[in-house]
């Protein structure tokens, strides 16, 4: 990850955006991910934000694919106990890569005044990058915590890309074009420093 001075940081009307963060994504069907610390950096994270009185918009994918473990009906539908939403934190939900698609999100966070979201989550080159580039597109200055988010193996024509690779090769493409790619401790480091 690229290293940044907490310093550095502007965290004016900032917000975090936990994305997907759902027990659906511990399912075999998605084939090996990368970052087995990722929940543990958003969990992290969320309590960071909590604690220096910021918002947190927690979003949840509502699967309309036969078969999903992300469908509504099913039990991966529901937040890892690391993303839990706090009584009053927002839940939008969505049913497609976008967070920003037919929900009220982008409404939400003109609402509360920020200009810098924040995105963690499931998974880096799908949702949290479709989300990213639409929020950086909206007119919002997006961070994306690299080891907070998530990937899996890739496959095309039979060449299986690895989920490490298509993570970085994902934060790599949303860099300087559409957000400012940061570390947790990094994240956490500044927020600590506005007390």
């Amino acid at each position: 990850m690229p290293y940044r001075d907490y310093e550095t940081l502007d965290l004016e009307r900032v917000a975090l955006v936990p994305i997907d963060v759902q027990q659906g994504f511990d399912d075999e069907r998605w084939g090996d991910r990368n970052n087995p610390d990722a929940e543990r950096h958003i969990g992290e994270l969320i309590a960071a934000f909590r604690e220096a009185d910021l918002p947190v918009f927690h979003v949840k994918h509502d699967s309309t694919e036969r078969g999903s473990p992300l469908r509504p009906d099913r039990p991966g539908n529901a937040f890892k106990p690391e993303a839990e939403p706090a009584d009053g934190e927002p839940v939008i939900t969505k049913e497609v890569n976008s967070a920003f698609i037919g929900t009220d999100l982008e409404m939400r966070l003109r609402g509360a005044g920020v200009r810098r979201p924040v995105f963690v989550g499931f998974t880096t080159d799908h949702c949290v990058s479709t989300t990213t580039r639409m929020a950086e597109n909206l007119g919002f200055e997006p961070f994306v915590v690299g080891d907070a988010c998530v990937t899996h193996d890739r496959e095309l024509n039979g060449t299986r890309y690895a989920a490490e690779q298509n993570h970085r090769i994902a934060l790599a493409q949303l860099s300087g074009e559409f957000a400012e790619i940061i570390e947790t401790a990094t994240l956490l480091a500044a927020l600590e420093a506005r007390h």
